[in-house]
């Protein structure tokens, strides 16, 4: 890996945090998960990781938020590691072009979710951990709690429990697949351990400092390797063409990173050989992303010029 000048982000994070503060409180939490809707939507946080683990923050960014549908990127990650490639035979890499948790094309394509960050995609995942592993969720958080540094990660009870009950469209999506003989595990322990993956706990320094092997080409905080470099490029692919729900295209073209968004508000992002950000605020826009965090992410690349394209 080429040397890297050392950067300093904190003047840069201290001008972001204030050139987006008149969003910060605009748009509505997640109210059809009711532990996620009393979250105070006035916070903000972002958070920036280089190669070598320095993280810079302003903000919340050490408080910690609901993960969401970040943790697919992860569970995606060790998948891929423990397993390979033939992973993508019960999974696609295209954007949906529908809402994240919808049963149309599955029907129309037999079962194989278009993409591994929409929930059928990711219940694939799950499913495809639990077979490798015997315990996908609890793989994923230390595998989370190593990557960050942060042994005090954890599960958000509450918010499992209420995603438990508020999951009967995920319930229908997984038997769905099940019936075409995509879903490898008991239906209710693949829920179970997919809610507990969702439910997971972290700051804007935990994501910034877990996300950092895709920005270091596959390669773990301990220097060993996850993935390999066509892997890691594969994953910042896939979060660029599907990583934001059904606005990937305008997210690419005010951000240009590959990203993955939460209903929690997070947002994880990457600079290949470079960095990884974290921004949190629970607001969300009409397709379920942060809108001062796309915002600052947006400033980031506006500002630093660092973009793939």
């Amino acid at each position: 890996m080429p040397d890297v000048v050392r950067t300093d982000y904190g003047p840069l994070l201290e001008r972001i945090a204030a050139d987006i503060a008149p969003l910060i409180g605009s748009g509505t939490p997640a109210e059809y998960i009711p532990a996620l809707a009393s979250v105070d939507r006035r916070q903000f946080g972002m958070a920036i990781a280089d190669l070598d683990g320095n993280v810079f923050g302003v903000g919340d960014w050490r408080v910690p938020f609901s993960a969401q549908s970040i943790t697919k990127v992860f569970a995606l990650a060790l998948a891929l590691a423990e397993g390979g490639d033939s992973l993508w035979e019960r999974v696609g890499r295209e954007p949906s072009g529908n809402p994240f948790n919808s049963l149309v094309q599955l029907e129309y394509e037999n079962g194989i979710p278009r993409n591994p960050f929409i929930n059928a995609g990711a219940l694939v995942v799950t499913d495809r951990l639990q077979t490798l592993t015997g315990d996908a969720s609890s793989e994923l958080l230390e595998f989370l709690r190593q990557e960050s540094r942060n042994p005090d990660i954890g599960f958000d009870a509450e918010v499992a429990a209420s995603e438990q009950e508020h999951g009967d469209r995920n319930a229908a999506v997984a038997h769905f697949m099940a019936s075409y003989g995509n879903i490898d595990n008991p239906v209710p322990a693949l829920l179970e351990h997919y809610f507990w993956q969702c439910s997971i706990e972290m700051s804007c320094a935990d994501l910034a400092r877990a996300g950092r092997f895709l920005a270091r080409h596959g390669l773990r905080a301990d220097g060993t390797r996850l993935l390999t470099r066509s892997e890691a490029k594969q994953i910042n692919a896939v979060m660029l063409t599907c990583g934001t729900y059904d606005a990937a295209g305008e997210f690419a073209y005010r951000v240009g990173l590959p990203g993955k968004s939460g209903v929690g508000g997070g947002i994880v992002a990457v600079v290949p050989g470079r960095c990884t950000l974290a921004v949190w605020s629970p607001g969300l826009d009409s397709r379920g992303n942060s809108v001062a965090g796309v915002a600052a992410l947006d400033r980031f690349t506006t500002l630093t010029g660092l973009s793939v394209f």
